[in-house]
């Protein structure tokens, strides 16, 4: 461990320790029990707070980063579920480094952050709520004080923190809103000017070879994806937690990889009845999945040895809506000095040069020569894509800049 972090991980089970009571509103894995994990990043400035978020087991960390204000007070870069565990372990950060000053709602598209916002201000009455512009809920756009979040105290975030009782500590941009035709799509990257970190929500992400420690919390998931057939039983080892993970980090990015293969539904139900266990937990033995030789070869390809990568999903269904803009954002967020980035999923705190985020941005770009990602691989999103540029719901892509 680097010197100045340190990783505290609460060992007490008490289920009520873990309750998150409001999951029926945004139903994802692990339901009603979250684990919290807190990570000191840059020695009493830096911590992130990871949970766990998932369908069908593919669960990847959410990820909440709380920044300390000079000379005291705190802010929250997208939060979490508020916990029991979660709200012990901040006020920890509290009682040493003051109040919750500042609560930042960070996207305007991703339901997995915002469903925390309203319950996590509640817990801290005199935090001010900073929330991304072109905010929208479905199938009602309702106002953000129906979604919970408390109104007296709710902002739209300006386009810059000049303005803002921030601005000596904190400089920001804000990509978008993106128009999707149902919804908006928009990011805030936020950067801490002291301590030279990046936070940022979904744009950019760094896959690990191995299972993160949130994740490695229940290897049930790992276990279950790392399976060649219904009937196979794994033991509970890293090599086989590594294999699961690695196959996840396939499903969370591509949907369906071009190495993984879907079987007839009549032999998915006829292998069912050979499986070792066919609870509701087992989803009923059934494994409607069959990897091809070489699965690995994508993976690495994906990973790229931790590269800092765009997710395809938004590269091939959002930023290509708006590739200069989003070009613009890149280059702004470029020009500042920072020397990590923590993003809310994957990989917790990358080392990571300007140079190398805007290169991330370059499948944009008409001339690159950067072509990170198999086309093989794309294929479903790209499908999908055109898809729904064909109803006339979602606006088409751009050309490349």
């Amino acid at each position: 461990m680097a010197e100045g972090e340190r990783t505290l991980i609460l060992k007490q089970t008490d289920s009520r320790d873990i309750n998150w009571p409001l999951w029926p509103i945004v139903p994802l894995y692990p339901y009603s029990k979250r684990r919290t994990i807190r990570k000191e990043i840059v020695k009493d400035t830096i911590w992130t707070f990871d949970q766990l978020q998932g369908i069908f087991y593919v669960v990847v960390p959410i990820r909440m980063t709380v920044i300390k204000l000079q000379p005291a007070g705190l802010v929250i870069y997208s939060p979490v579920a508020p916990t029991p565990e979660c709200i012990r372990l901040l006020n920890e950060l509290v009682a040493e480094h003051g109040e919750v000053k500042y609560i930042f709602l960070t996207t305007a598209s991703g339901l997995e952050h915002k469903v925390f916002v309203g319950p996590f201000a509640r817990r801290f009455p005199q935090a001010r709520v900073f929330v991304a512009p072109g905010q929208w809920s479905f199938p009602l756009n309702l106002p953000l004080s129906w979604l919970g979040l408390p109104a007296k105290r709710t902002s739209v975030l300006p386009p810059n923190s000049s303005n803002t009782p921030l601005a000596g500590e904190f400089d920001w941009a804000i990509l978008g809103p993106i128009e999707l035709g149902l919804g908006k799509f928009a990011e805030v990257a936020l950067f801490h000017g002291r301590s030279r970190t990046l936070m940022l929500t979904d744009s950019v992400i760094s896959i690990p070879e191995n299972p993160p420690a949130i994740v490695e919390f229940d290897s049930y998931p790992l276990l279950f994806h790392a399976r060649d057939s219904a009937s196979e039983v794994l033991a509970d080892t890293q090599e086989n937690r590594r294999k699961g993970w690695q196959r996840i980090a396939l499903f969370a990015t591509y949907f369906s990889p071009s190495v993984l293969e879907v079987p007839p539904w009549s032999g998915v139900l006829a292998d069912s009845l050979n499986a070792p266990e066919r609870s509701k937990k087992a989803y009923f033995g059934l494994f409607p999945f069959k990897w091809k030789t070489g699965w690995e070869r994508s993976f690495e390809a994906l990973r790229g040895g931790g590269r800092l990568l765009v997710a395809p999903v938004l590269q091939a269904l959002i930023l290509n809506r708006a590739p200069r803009e989003t070009l613009d954002w890149a280059d702004r967020v470029a020009s500042w000095d920072f020397q990590r980035i923590v993003p809310c999923h994957f990989d917790r705190a990358i080392d990571c040069s300007k140079r190398e985020f805007r290169q991330a941005f370059s499948f944009l770009e008409k001339h690159s020569a950067v072509n990170y990602l198999p086309e093989d691989d794309l294929k479903l999103l790209g499908e999908i894509d055109v898809g729904l540029s064909k109803t006339g719901l979602v606006p088409p892509a751009k050309e490349k800049v």
